[in-house]
């Protein structure tokens, strides 16, 4: 279950806005990857603290949180949603650190941002099963790399810093503007040794096997990011990220509406009349349930527990099995003429009481 936001930072619900700050600057400054090289638990904890701040630093975005917690964020990929990474946080909190670390920037303090690489993108398919405990995924992706023996020389238009100052003379004086380099595209730096094989960008395919683990409860259309799994940057730099499309595959039996999860049962007249005991498939595996005697078509059984869980870890949802009466469509001389008889008997005839819901509050039941 992902960890609360408020407990990431160490403040309550009623923080204000300059006490979450705060937390925020000490937790930062305390996991900084410059404080702690090589610790990977302390890169993580400083991952976190920045992804709890860009929401619970946010007005609009805390109110949503509070209210509907990790779930109104879900599928919308970047901040607020598990895709941190160290670029985006230098690029939107820098100025936080102060001088704690050189000022605002990337590692080591230096004034310089450091490219990042493109996203890739990816499909994959989810069984019901596999959604309603998770599971771990082997993917195989192709990532563009830079070649082995690539070199770079600095660019000659900007001297290296990436960006081009350009002067113009106005009725208001001269006016002085900075874009970036067109020639290196602000990197600083153009390629000058290609090995053979690479692109014009001196890059490579490679095929990587990638492990993803796929949380439990995830909806189709919902985006999962891997961090540094897609693209490198044609210089120096990050790579891009993994963007995961998740897609619900349909199952035979089981149909989703949220965590909840419903089933058709057909029965028999005769089962229906005498009651009987049966067998389902449920995404833990097959129970048995009781039918009682006399039960009636479009009644609808809860096993609760027994649906999907929570993306979020708040709770599972249910099992909804919807009992349908199954009339035959032909019946044998001796069957037509049991239920010939059967018409005008008082047993055969409908007497609905205050228990037999209608169709139409069955539904409404089902919603509320």
């Amino acid at each position: 279950m992902k960890e609360d936001y408020y407990e990431i930072l160490g403040v309550n619900k009623s923080a204000s806005e300059s006490e979450i700050k705060k937390a925020y600057r000490k937790s930062a400054i305390k996991y900084h990857p410059d404080k702690n090289p090589g610790d990977v638990k302390a890169e993580e904890k400083f991952k976190q603290a920045a992804e709890a701040y860009e929401v619970l630093g946010n007005k609009d975005k805390r109110a949503k949180y509070d209210q509907f917690g990790h779930a109104a964020f879900q599928g919308n990929g970047g901040f607020g949603s598990g895709g941190m990474n160290m670029e985006d946080i230098f690029s939107q909190f820098g100025d936080i650190f102060g001088s704690a670390f050189g000022g605002f920037g990337g590692f080591g303090g230096s004034s310089s941002r450091r490219s990042k690489g493109t996203n890739l993108r990816i499909k994959v398919s989810l069984t019901i099963k596999e959604i309603a405990e998770g599971v771990n995924k082997k993917i195989k992706v192709k990532r563009k790399v830079q070649a082995d023996g690539l070199e770079y020389s600095t660019c000659r238009v900007c001297n290296g810093s990436g960006q081009m100052t350009q002067i113009t003379n106005t009725i208001l004086g001269r006016m002085q503007s900075t874009t970036t380099c067109n020639n290196c595209s602000g990197t600083g730096k153009i390629v000058s040794n290609k090995p053979p094989g690479s692109d014009s960008n001196g890059q490579v395919l490679k095929e990587e096997m990638v492990e993803v683990k796929m949380p439990a409860g995830v909806e189709d259309g919902m985006q999962l990011r891997v961090s540094g799994k897609g693209n490198e940057p044609i210089t120096d730099g990050v790579p891009g990220d993994l963007l995961i499309l998740i897609n619900e595959l349909e199952d035979d039996n089981l149909k989703r509406e949220g965590n909840n999860l419903h089933y058709d049962l057909y029965v028999s007249i005769s089962d229906a009349v005498l009651g009987i005991s049966k067998e389902i498939d449920t995404v833990t595996g097959k129970v048995r349930i009781k039918l009682e005697a006399g039960i009636q078509s479009g009644k609808i059984l809860r096993l609760r527990g027994k649906g999907l869980k929570s993306v979020n870890g708040y709770g599972t949802g249910d099992l909804l099995v919807h009992v349908n009466v199954w009339t035959p469509k032909t019946l044998s001389k001796e069957q037509k003429s049991f239920f010939e008889q059967m018409k005008n008997d008082e047993h055969f005839k409908p007497s609905p009481d205050k228990n037999d819901k209608s169709f139409f509050e069955k539904v409404k039941d089902m919603f509320s």
